[in-house]
């Protein structure tokens, strides 16, 4: 959500903020010898590479400054790794649509039950599958204007409680990322099981879980989890080294957030047993997916709630980069979508965007979040949760009813 807050930096329209793009691809060699000609090479040291300069968990900033020094496309090493980083557009969008495959640190590969979801499955016969279903049964055009009445009643709930919030407390400042974050929460269950879930018993667990707890095992805890860093991604020739305390808090993260996805599954079969339906993405996978595992289901349906082999090589597409390129947009910073209309741009490109990726893995739900709303917002204050960034300071405004006519 707060990515939506955030796009005014970027200079293609409906952009998200600054963010590294999550389209990896191995780089293909014949006979051992890459295909690729020699790239410019960041200067690292020994063993570690350029680890040391990378000291933000979202390094899309340090990439656009070598991009200044070596160019559009470059190479730098993450320990035994060596990394190539695109922040060039049509390199993504024309020249390297093939570029499919994604290559997942040690805790996404255990949060995502091995790429079983439709953002972080390579590009196969069960990613092709998967997404089909997801746009079928909650993505697409047609299901976006199917499941219109459960967006409506979001905004709805939003006023309803701007209003309750102003009439309580006239003097105070209303916290929007408090009630956005719940409405949205509240939205995903809807769209994925047909409903609100106030509460879920979890047998493995031992406990009822209210709705503030499972967004905290579904949501927070995943995004948390999702970028705790194992040092052996950077060497995976050590493997086999133990990190015992790094693999204990992933498989916790991981098992809480199975069971619970696992209870809302089973409780959703129980309904539709009695002959209780919904229109909800889980009705649509039980029923239409014959081919799909339980588990399968369950991390599918988690996914769409929290909605990112071995490899000595890939190819990273900085997006943040692409869009701050100044030999191609004038004052990339600023916020003029209205740039689109001067005669030297393409009409088409008014409409594009490679915030959602390209190629063979454009984002699946593209269309929902200019189905919902997005504002102007301050991108240099953001503080980074997971996976996204969260402005640093909420969003806080005095609220003044409008006089009903």
């Amino acid at each position: 959500m707060s990515m939506l807050q955030d796009m005014q930096e970027l200079p293609l329209p409906f952009a998200t903020t600054a963010i590294l793009g999550g389209m990896f691809g191995s780089i293909r060699k014949i006979n051992g010898q890459s295909t690729l000609p020699p790239l410019p090479e960041v200067p690292g040291l020994p063993i570690v590479g350029n680890l040391l300069q990378l000291n933000e968990k979202k390094p899309h900033k340090t990439f656009a400054k070598w991009t200044e020094t070596y160019g559009p496309i470059y190479s730098i090493r993450t320990g035994a790794t060596t990394m190539v980083v695109l922040s060039f557009t049509d390199a993504m969008v024309i020249r390297f649509s093939s570029i499919s495959t994604r290559k997942l640190p040690n805790a996404l590969q255990i949060l995502t039950a091995d790429k079983c979801t439709v953002s972080m499955s390579g590009y196969d016969e069960f990613h092709k599958m998967v997404k089909r279903y997801i746009l079928a049964g909650l993505l697409g055009t047609k299901a976006q204007k199917r499941l219109r009445s459960y967006r409506d009643t979001m905004m709805e709930n939003v006023s309803r409680q701007f209003h309750a919030l102003v009439d309580g407390h006239p003097l105070e400042a209303v916290n929007f990322r408090k009630v956005f974050e719940s409405e949205l929460f509240a939205l995903a269950l809807k769209q994925a099981l047909g409903r609100d879930v106030k509460s879920i018993d979890v047998e493995e667990l031992g406990t009822t879980l209210s709705k503030e707890e499972m967004f905290k095992v579904m949501v927070s805890d995943m995004m948390a989890g999702s970028i705790e860093v194992d040092w052996r991604d950077f060497f995976p020739y050590l493997r086999w080294v133990p990190n015992i305390s790094w693999e204990k808090k992933i498989e916790q993260l991981a098992f809480r957030r199975k069971v619970v996805a696992r209870a809302l599954v089973m409780e959703q079969k129980r309904r539709i047993a009695s002959g209780e339906e919904q229109d909800s993405y889980t009705d649509f996978l039980i029923s239409e997916a014959k081919t799909l595992s339980e588990e399968q289901i369950t991390i599918l349906l988690w996914e769409v709630i929290i909605q990112a082999s071995d490899y000595w090589s890939c190819i990273a597409i900085n997006i943040y980069g692409c869009n701050m390129d100044k030999k191609k947009y004038e004052k990339p910073e600023e916020w003029m979508p209205e740039r689109f209309l001067d005669e030297k741009y393409d009409p088409a490109d008014l409409f594009k965007t490679s915030a959602f990726g390209g190629g063979k893995r454009v984002c699946a739900g593209a269309l929902q979040p200019m189905l919902i709303f997005c504002t102007d917002g301050e991108e240099e204050k953001v503080n980074t949760v997971g996976l996204m960034t969260h402005k640093l300071h909420p969003m806080q405004a005095m609220l003044k009813p409008r006089r009903s006519e």
